[in-house]
């Protein structure tokens, strides 16, 4: 087939830049109203420079381990905050890379050491195996992520500025979340034992991505492998 024959293909910054260049009116409304996120403007990729200081060089994204990329070693998980109304309450959102198996955090607050808490609490039942590296953005509420690597074994490593989809599965499993946990209403009424009722309809819903099998089957073969391979799984601390 020559190249003036093939079937034409898109992107999708194409797709959604055309999206977001019509004009304002029912139309655009209607059709961004259908997008997963459903957002009426979209979020620039480059904000200017970071300052947050506590990421240093050495827990930057750059000097993560390649094979986290590829999504093929397990036990690799994304991380992040999403807010409530007025950003005065939050719950803590966790996705493991391979199996997007999804574990969401109660917050009493919104600062560091709740935030290490509500995680160290939700690692608690991650096999020891499992618990290799968490991306996270550069939230102030994360600055206590070496007491969280002392206490888990987990090594935490930082996205680049304003670079969202550096950790593309927690951005869209916080979009699945927001069907739960709707943006401008108080998050903070929650239970644990509600939040954990959300992640578990989530975590058994066959994915695409997972060749239609549940997050929930996915990581609980990871488990069974990583015990028959002979490693810790156990919790630690």
């Amino acid at each position: 087939m020559e190249p003036a024959d093939r079937p034409g293909t898109a992107c999708h910054e194409t797709i959604y830049g055309a999206l977001y260049a019509l004009p304002r009116g029912e139309l655009r409304k209607e059709l961004l109203s259908a997008l997963r996120q459903g957002r009426q403007n979209r979020r620039p990729r480059s904000r200017g420079t970071d300052r947050r200081g506590f990421v240093t060089d050495d827990i930057r994204i750059a000097q993560r381990p390649e094979d986290v990329a590829a999504r093929l070693i397990p036990g690799h998980w994304e991380g992040d905050l999403i807010k409530g109304a007025a950003n005065r309450s939050a719950v803590g959102t966790l996705v493991e890379r391979t199996s997007r198996l999804v574990l969401l955090a109660r917050m009493d607050a919104l600062d560091a050491e709740t935030t290490r808490c509500a995680f160290e609490r939700s690692f608690e039942n991650v096999p020891e195996a499992l618990r290799k590296t968490l991306t996270y953005d550069r939230g102030t509420e994360m600055a206590r992520h070496a007491q969280l690597t002392q206490n888990t074994g987990i090594q935490v490593y930082f996205a680049d500025p304003y670079s969202p989809w550096q950790r593309g599965s927690n951005e869209n499993a916080n979009g699945l979340i927001r069907q739960y946990l709707p943006k401008g209403t108080d998050l903070g009424g929650h239970t644990q034992d509600e939040l954990n009722e959300i992640a578990e309809r989530l975590n058994n819903r066959p994915r695409k991505v997972l060749d239609f099998e549940t997050p929930n089957e996915v990581f609980a073969r990871l488990v069974a492998q990583a015990q028959a391979d002979g490693q810790p799984c156990c919790a630690s601390g």
